[in-house]
């Protein structure tokens, strides 16, 4: 057992432990949940772990080299811990996960067992199920880049250096009129050209969907309205009020980088590879043919 300090150790090699499990876990939005099988509140790390819960966690499957490490949450849904609602909602989508065994005489003796996130979560009969995935699951993710004529970066990530908080480019406002949480509608709102915001992101900024995002499917003004419908509906509901925020899209081409975005040293795509119809050229006796730029 990798990463045990000497006083965990002792405990063990008496043969009488008070050992208990505990996990934690961490949504991308910052909640935190604590949650144990001990039959008491336990605390540390900032954090009450807390008792008869109904979590409960399979037994941990944890190997060397680059394999991924797996095991399974099994917990009840219940309104003081871990809503159906939010499960739906996709807020546990990604969190982090942490899972002790911990002296619970003393939970200053303490062993992280498992570090990881959250994977797959199935539900059904007031309980789910969460995948838990190890450290090394980042590995099987492809890496490298794509010789393609279109950008590969996201909009607003480290490759592409967009800064979408900058003036001009994006929109906070409040929600005017909503429809089943994908249709908005804005009277007045024409201080972008239609389509600016197509293929973009609405991200919800307060209210019960605070924190939740859709992307942007059609972005029309006939004046005096302005209609933004997203692709999939918001999760939770979105009430009139609550303000949310229009981020630009973009549809990677060269063009739109450098005229859109003012953003083409960032650009991460090659506007002159070859197309396929490039092997079916033959020599013209007019034109300019000098191997120079086509631009």
């Amino acid at each position: 057992m990798a990463g045990i300090d000497a006083e965990f150790t002792a405990h063990v090699e008496t043969g009488v432990t008070t050992l208990c499990r505990c996990w934690s876990i961490s949504r991308s939005d910052g909640t935190r949940f604590g949650f144990t099988d001990h039959d008491e509140n336990l605390a540390f790390d900032g954090l009450v772990f807390k008792a008869d819960t109904g979590l409960s966690a399979l037994a941990l499957q944890q190997s060397t080299g680059l394999s991924v490490d797996n095991t399974e949450a099994i917990g009840a849904v219940s309104d003081a811990s871990i809503r159906e609602d939010d499960i739906q909602a996709g807020r546990f989508d990604g969190a982090e996960v942490q899972a002790w065994m911990v002296n619970w005489a003393d939970v200053s003796v303490r062993w992280l067992q498992f570090r990881g996130s959250i994977g797959e979560i199935r539900r059904g009969s007031g309980a789910f199920h969460a995948e838990l995935r190890g450290l090394t699951e980042a590995l099987n993710r492809p890496l490298g880049r794509i010789f393609q004529k279109p950008c590969t970066a996201v909009l607003g990530d480290r490759a592409c250096g967009m800064d979408l908080g900058e003036q001009g480019f994006s929109q906070e406002l409040e929600v005017e009129t909503v429809d089943e949480s994908r249709r908005f509608h804005w009277t007045d709102f024409d201080t972008f050209e239609p389509g600016w915001f197509a293929r973009g992101r609405l991200l919800v900024l307060s209210g019960e969907a605070k924190g939740l995002w859709a992307s942007i499917k059609r972005d029309t003004y006939e004046a005096p309205t302005r209609k933004i419908e997203v692709w999939e509906a918001i999760r939770q509901t979105v009430r009139p009020g609550d303000r949310v925020r229009l981020e630009p899209g973009c549809d990677k081409r060269f063009e739109t980088c450098r005229f859109k975005f003012n953003n083409l040293i960032n650009f991460q795509g090659f506007p002159d590879i070859p197309s396929e119809d490039w092997v079916m050229s033959v020599p013209r006796q007019n034109g300019t043919n000098s191997g120079g730029s086509l631009r």
